[in-house]
C-alpha cells in the first residue's frame, strides 16, 4: 500500500508509520512533549506550621518571670514562651498562686497574630481563677474556680502540662488540682502521650492524700 508525499512521490505507508515513534522520541529529546497532561500540585507551601521565632525575653525579664505555657498546634501541645509578673519579696506559698494565676491568664489570652498564622490555638476559658490549698489539703494544692473534671479535655491538658512544669508546682511533672469546694483532689501528670494527643487522652491522675 502506498501514498503520495507533498512532491507527488509515492511513499510506502508502512515506512511512514515506522517514522512516527522516532518523531516522538525526537520531540521528547528537545524538551517538547507530544501530549499535554494537566498537573496540579497545589499552592506553594507557606510558613512551617508550629514554627515561631521566640520573643525577646531579655527585655521582658525585668518586668516578670519567664515561663512557658502549652498551646494547641495541629493535634499536639507545644510550649511557647511567656512572662508572668511576680512582686519581689512574695512568700513562697503566695508566689505559687500568683504564678499559677499568671499562667492561667496567659493560657486564656488569644494567641497573637503571628501565633495564629502558625496554627496555634487555646481552649482555656477566660475568667478562670486559682487559689491555694484549703486547711486540710496537701500544701502544693491548687484549687481552680471550675472543677477540673468539667473542663474541656484540651483545656485540662493545657492546664495540667503548663502548671506541672512550672514554679506553681513541685517541678516533678505533676500538679495537685481541685475545684472550689472540698471535693477529692487529684494529682495529674503531664505525659508524652498527653502532649501528643490532648483531645483524646485524659491526663493520668491519682487521688491526692490529705495534708
Amino acid at each position: 500500500m502506498t501514498a503520495h508525499d507533498g512532491r507527488g512521490r509515492r511513499v510506502p505507508v508502512k515506512r511512514r508509520l515506522l517514522a512516527l515513534p522516532a518523531l516522538a522520541l525526537l520531540l521528547a529529546g528537545c524538551g517538547i512533549r507530544p501530549t499535554e497532561v494537566p498537573t496540579d500540585f497545589g499552592a506553594a507551601p507557606s510558613r512551617v506550621p508550629c514554627s515561631l521565632s521566640g520573643p525577646d525575653l531579655t527585655t521582658q525579664t525585668s518586668h516578670g518571670v519567664p515561663v512557658q505555657v502549652f498551646l494547641l498546634c495541629g493535634s499536639s501541645l507545644v510550649a511557647v514562651d511567656r512572662v508572668v509578673r511576680v512582686p519581689e519579696g512574695t512568700a513562697d506559698a503566695r508566689r505559687r498562686v500568683i504564678v499559677a494565676q499568671g499562667l492561667l491568664n496567659q493560657l486564656a489570652t488569644p494567641p497573637s497574630a503571628t501565633e495564629k498564622a502558625a496554627g496555634y490555638t487555646t481552649h482555656v476559658p477566660s475568667g478562670l481563677t486559682v487559689a491555694g490549698p484549703h486547711p486540710k489539703d496537701p500544701e502544693d494544692t491548687l484549687r481552680l474556680s471550675t472543677d477540673p473534671s468539667g473542663l474541656n479535655p484540651y483545656a485540662l491538658a493545657q492546664i495540667v502540662c503548663t502548671l506541672s512544669d512550672s514554679a506553681a508546682a513541685e517541678g516533678n511533672g505533676s500538679v495537685v488540682l481541685g475545684g472550689p469546694d472540698d471535693s477529692r483532689l487529684r494529682r495529674y501528670e503531664c505525659t508524652d502521650q498527653l502532649r501528643s494527643r490532648p483531645g483524646t487522652t485524659r491526663p493520668p491522675s491519682t487521688e491526692a492524700t490529705d495534708g
